[in-house]
């Protein structure tokens, strides 16, 4: 059988490997007749060392060439966009329309080209001066960057395309993508338009590379490596801290997205004014691609009266009439029923689900869980396991101070949500909650289910562990997100001519914003 190849050093080329795997098309469980290598290390430290020449060789260029290249390789995505999606359907079971196609396709080429507008523009680096010193600084590159992509994003978290992807280019770094078993078609692809982009935008040949599978002791050294610069990770809890622990050893810089249940308080008056209507909301939140989302409502709090009992009731039955939808694969529904059954050994009540569905592919039927705010209080840490699927647990709560209690317990996630009463009625009690509730989320939002997330410099994808490693980055948001693949590099008493562009008393850019002796400005300034 033919073995797909590697992209290094600027040549697509047989693996070295003797080991070889193969995806398969999650709704019918067959598996899938490509056949992909699994790298050893010295195939592993070849794209190490390609990449760290290509580093050295970038040193210094402007933003406008890594912009060029980010807007060639969206164009190259987009004359390959009939290939992509249907690869990306057999290799996800994701619908080629609308889910592929017409939403995270057109997502993925809308990130490259912002983080190229950011790149050109240059204001991202933040440029400082301040001329009665003679100090200066700015971001700028940091060095090879390792991204390693998860399952459930083919296009727009891809290892080779997608967030991480752009905002290390944008940074001006070349990258290594460590792409995902479950989609290596759809990630060869993506990196076949990569390679013409870079060759027609003529960037060093270290510059785009790709592997697809490494063992786990190899992704560990590779991560450690004195060459890297940084790594991006978006995936399991325990292979994320695992790649942590290595790169924290060697003092790499390491981003994490991980684990994130996004708990959506629902509020008394909300319900009694549009019970039904949130309902509705929720159903689609959660089971929108299978709840494969990591913004997923997986926790959903609300107060006890008979309110609350009708709309579980109305949830129950939408969730029981909606088809159960394709898991990603076997592992992801061996890890749904085993987060299922952990809820229900720590109290949880089964209302709804909780078993495989009939079919020939991976699927759970549509589950939800019960437990009181007591309950909730009393094993806080087990009954926030993370079920990842189309599943989701109630929390019911006696009185309102256990509501903002069970806010205060709650682990770091990506985002929550609280539902109130349109005319104010639920006012004092948000205000009882929010505080709490704020501090233990990236993104906090009103009368809106999580699921979406908006490619818009305002947005933080990110939040307190465990649902990233550090609080204070996002892996969604040009230019917010550049910041992670890059250093800040300070110049002290540097004659004028050698600083970077940025830097100089003429500004390079008409549109580049520089903070020059306290103030934010696109003028010049004398030495």
């Amino acid at each position: 059988m033919e073995i797909q190849p590697v992209l290094i050093n600027g040549q697509w080329t047989s693996s070295k490997g003797s080991k070889t795997f193969q995806a398969v098309n999650p709704a019918t469980a067959e598996v899938l007749e490509a056949c992909f290598p699994v790298s050893p290390w010295e195939e592993i430290e070849s794209t190490i060392q390609a990449a760290s020449a290509a580093s050295k060789e970038m040193r210094g260029w402007p933003g406008e060439r890594f912009a060029s290249f980010l807007e060639a390789y969206a164009d190259e995505i987009e004359k390959r966009t009939d290939d992509l999606v249907q690869t990306a359907n057999q290799e996800t079971g994701y619908p080629a329309s609308p889910r592929l196609r017409d939403g995270e396709l057109p997502r993925t080429t809308n990130q490259l080209r912002q983080a190229a507008t950011h790149a050109r523009e240059g204001s991202w680096a933040q440029p400082t001066i301040d001329t009665a010193t003679g100090i200066s600084a700015m971001f700028g590159a940091i060095g090879p960057v390792a991204v390693f992509g998860p399952n459930n994003f083919p296009f727009a978290f891809n290892s080779i395309a997608g967030g991480d992807f752009a905002a290390a280019i944008a940074a001006g770094n070349p990258v290594i993508a460590k792409g995902h078993s479950s989609h290596p078609g759809t990630t060869r692809l993506f990196a076949e338009a990569a390679d013409t982009a870079a060759k027609a935008t003529q960037m060093p040949t270290g510059f785009i590379q790709l592997i697809y599978r490494t063992s786990h002791e190899d992704g560990c050294r590779m991560v450690s490596h004195p060459l890297m610069g940084a790594i991006g990770y978006t995936g399991g809890r325990s292979a994320g801290l695992t790649i942590k622990e290595a790169a924290d050893k060697a003092g790499k810089p390491v981003y994490l997205e991980l684990s994130s249940i996004n708990p959506v308080f629902i509020l008394p008056e909300a319900l009694t004014e549009r019970s039904a209507e949130i309902a509705e909301d929720f159903k689609g939140s959660c089971l929108m691609g299978t709840g494969q989302f990591c913004t997923n409502p997986g926790l959903v709090v609300l107060k006890s009266g008979a309110a609350t009992d009708t709309f579980i009731q109305q949830v129950v039955q939408k969730f029981e009439e909606s088809p159960a939808g394709i898991l990603l694969g076997e592992g992801v529904q061996k890890g749904f029923q085993s987060g299922i059954k952990a809820i229900q050994s720590a109290g949880a009540t089964l209302l709804t689900g909780g078993n495989t569905s009939d079919g020939p592919g991976f699927s759970c039927a549509n589950t939800l869980l019960k437990v009181t705010g007591s309950q909730f209080l009393k094993n806080p840490e087990a009954l926030q396991e993370e079920a990842f699927g189309n599943g989701s647990l109630f929390v019911v709560a006696d009185t309102e101070a256990e509501l903002a209690q069970i806010a205060e317990s709650l682990e770091g996630n990506l985002t929550g949500c609280i539902y109130s009463h349109t005319g104010g009625n639920d006012d004092s009690l948000y205000d009882q909650i929010a505080p709490g509730l704020r501090q233990k989320v990236g993104r906090l939002l009103n009368d809106k289910m999580p699921t979406g997330v908006a490619v818009s410099p305002a947005m933080n994808h990110g939040g307190p562990y465990p649902s990233t490693g550090h609080p204070v980055f996002t892996s969604v948001g040009i230019p917010a997100a550049i910041h992670r693949f890059s250093m800040l590099q300070c110049y002290d008493n540097i004659r004028p001519h050698r600083l970077p562009d940025a830097l100089k008393p003429q500004n390079p850019n008409p549109n580049l914003w520089r903070y020059i002796d306290g103030m934010y400005t696109t003028d010049d300034y004398n030495s």
